[in-house]
C-alpha cells in the first residue's frame, strides 16, 4: 500500500527514480516469494533481509521529492527490531552501525549545517539503536527464562535428577536406537531400603540429604547415555541400552554399590534393592506404554529383592534374588547373569 500511495500522491520524482523505485519494490517481492514457499528463514538469510530493509529506505529517500516529510528514519524501525529479535549480538552490532550510516546518508541533503546534521543523525540513529538494543536485551531475558522453565519442568527439585516427564519423553528415542542397533532396553528400579525408618528416626531433613547424596553417587556411576530419573519418593529408575543381560546385571551391581557407598555429611547411609527388566523394542509399539510395562516388570523384580533380604539385585531372568558377594562390595563388579529366557 505504501508503494501505491507514493505513486498516487505523486511524491516520486520524475524520470529514472520512479522506475528504480518500482524495480526495487518488485525485486523485494520476488526475493520474498522463495522464503514464503519454504516457510523457513536461516540466520544469514534473515541478516540479509534486514540489510535489504536498510537499502530499501535509502532507495525511497533517493526516489522521492521530500524525504524529511515522507521518509523519516522511523522507517528503519522495523528492520532494526527484526535484527534485535532474530539475530545474534554481532549481526545486531553491524546493523546498528549500518543504521547510523543510513541515517547520515538519508539526512545529508536536507541539512546544510553540519552541527544540525550531526544532532539529527545522533537523535534518529540513537533512538533506533537504543530501541533495538532494548528489544535484544528483552529477548535474551525471555530466552533464559524459557530455558530455565523448561529445565525445571524436567528436573526433580530435591535431587536434581530427571523426573517422570523427562523419562517418558526419552522413551521414543531409546526405543528407536535399540531397534536400529539391535540392542535391548534395560529398566532398573531402585528403591532405598528402610528409608521410612531413617526419616522417622532422624527427620525429613536427614532423609532429603540421603536422597541428594544417593543422587550424586548414581549420577557419577551411570553411563552418559543412560537416563537417571526419580519417579517418586525413594524410587529411582535407570533406563539404558544393553547388549545382553550380563551387561545389565553388571550395571545394576555398580548402582547398588554406589548407593551403599554414599554418605551424607552427618554420616547417614542407606542401601538399595534393585530390580532389572529387559525388552527388545519392536516396530510399531507405543514407546511410552512399552516403557511403563517394562518399569512395572522391574518394579516386580525389585520387590523380589526386598523379600529376599534387601541390598541386592533381582531380575526376571534369575529365579531368586541373591545377596552381593563379598568381593562385589569392594570391586563394584557383580557376576554375570545368565539369560534363561
Amino acid at each position: 500500500m505504501g508503494t501505491i500511495n507514493l505513486f498516487v500522491d505523486d511524491v516520486l520524482r520524475a524520470g529514472p527514480q520512479r522506475w528504480i523505485y518500482g524495480a526495487t519494490m518488485a525485486a523485494c517481492v520476488l526475493a520474498a516469494v522463495p522464503l514464503v514457499v519454504r516457510q523457513r528463514v536461516g540466520r544469514w538469510q534473515m541478516f540479509g533481509l534486514v540489510l535489504l530493509g536498510d537499502l530499501i529506505y535509502l532507495v525511497v529517500v533517493f526516489c522521492i521529492d521530500d524525504p524529511v516529510r515522507y521518509a523519516t528514519p522511523l522507517m528503519l524501525l522495523f528492520p532494526a527490531f527484526v535484527a534485535a529479535w532474530f539475530l545474534g549480538r554481532w549481526e545486531l552490532a553491524v546493523n546498528m552501525v549500518v543504521t547510523t550510516l543510513v541515517c547520515l546518508v538519508a539526512l545529508w541533503p536536507s541539512y546544510d549545517d553540519p552541527v544540525a546534521l550531526g544532532v539529527q543523525v545522533g537523535v534518529s540513529a540513537g533512538m533506533l539503536n537504543a530501541g533495538a538494543l532494548g528489544v535484544f536485551v528483552l529477548r535474551r531475558r525471555v530466552q533464559r527464562l524459557l530455558v530455565a522453565t523448561q529445565a525445571l519442568s524436567h528436573l526433580d527439585p530435591l535431587t536434581g535428577l530427571f523426573n517422570r516427564r523427562f523419562l517418558v519423553g526419552q522413551a521414543p528415542r531409546m526405543w528407536r536406537q535399540a531397534r536400529r542397533d539391535g540392542t535391548r532396553v534395560a529398566a532398573m528400579m531402585l528403591d532405598l531400603d528402610h528409608f521410612k525408618r531413617l526419616n522417622d528416626a532422624h527427620g525429613h531433613a536427614a532423609g532429603d540429604a540421603v536422597l541428594r547424596a544417593v543422587a550424586a553417587s548414581l549420577t557419577a556411576t551411570v553411563r552418559p547415555t543412560d537416563v537417571l530419573a526419580r519417579t517418586g519418593g525413594e524410587e529411582i529408575v535407570v533406563l539404558g541400552l544393553v547388549a545382553d543381560p550380563d551387561e545389565a546385571a553388571h550395571l545394576a551391581e555398580r548402582l547398588r554399590t554406589a548407593v551403599a557407598d554414599s554418605r551424607t555429611a552427618d554420616g547417614h547411609a542407606v542401601t538399595a534393592s534393585i530390580g532389572i527388566a529387559l525388552t527388545r523394542p519392536v516396530e510399531g509399539e507405543d514407546a511410552a506404554e512399552a516403557l511403563w510395562r517394562l518399569v512395572d516388570r522391574a518394579d516386580a523384580a525389585m520387590y523380589e529383592a526386598k523379600q529376599q533380604g534387601r541390598d541386592r539385585v533381582a531380575s526376571l531372568w534369575l529365579p531368586r534374588a541373591r545377596a552381593p558377594l563379598p568381593q562385589e562390595n569392594t570391586t563394584r563388579q557383580g557376576p554375570a547373569a545368565t539369560d534363561v529366557a
